[in-house]
């Protein structure tokens, strides 16, 4: 699986050690190296119609300011992994900014939009079709991928919102099993088998869409 978009985790915790000990540089690094994974959560998790109205630098900046100034209480008292609790600020924050947007962004959209996955998560997606495809029959043609890809953004967006969301922590953000766990407040074991079974009802959705292709086609 790709890389997380979050920083190592061993340099993070070197320097919420040396913020505990009251190291202001380390808490300016510390933020800073944590703006461009926040950025692109935003960028991928925000609904594209309100990316429509809102600009994702503002809300990145409202992130971090938010982050700056709750981080003593964090590090007093870390619930969390340090990247999952910055993770929930701006998960709230695509929330509220959600809700402030969607009915004038709605009122200037006739169609549903797709995920705002974007041109970043081009090899992510390419990943997960592989994993829901034959790689013995997977084509590699750079037409033929884009056009899996766009099958299973699609396919992605129909599923319940608790397979939706679980398939993307783990597929788009990558986040590991325990990770997903802390952030959903699961076990483990509950968030794995979550995680097969959101991966089951796409796998069978895929399925679905190509055998109604397939039938077209013939019909054709």
């Amino acid at each position: 699986m790709a890389k997380s978009i979050w920083p190592q985790s061993d340099q993070t915790q070197a320097l919420l050690a040396a913020a505990r000990q009251g190291d202001t540089d380390a808490i300016n690094q510390l933020l800073d190296r944590h703006r461009a994974p926040v950025r692109r959560l935003v960028q991928m998790r925000l609904d594209r119609r309100v990316q429509q109205r809102v600009d994702v630098s503002d809300v990145v900046q409202d992130v971090m300011f938010e982050a700056n100034g709750r981080l003593q209480a964090y590090l007093e008292n870390p619930a969390m992994a340090f990247h999952l609790w910055l993770r929930q600020i701006a998960w709230d924050h695509m929330i509220d900014t959600y809700r402030r947007h969607r009915k004038s962004a709605k009122r200037d959209m006739d169609r549903e939009q797709p995920l705002a996955l974007g041109g970043t998560s081009d090899h992510s997606t390419i990943e997960l079709a592989a994993q829901l495809c034959d790689p013995e029959i997977t084509p590699q043609a750079a037409a033929v991928q884009r056009e899996l890809a766009e099958q299973v953004e699609r396919t992605i967006d129909s599923l319940d919102e608790p397979d939706r969301e679980i398939i993307l922590m783990r597929h788009y953000e990558h986040l590991s099993n325990q990770e997903v766990a802390e952030a959903l407040q699961l076990t483990p074991p509950a968030a794995s088998m979550r995680y097969l079974r959101a991966m089951r009802r796409l796998r069978e959705l895929m399925q679905s869409s190509e055998s109604s292709s397939a039938d077209d086609a013939a019909e054709s």
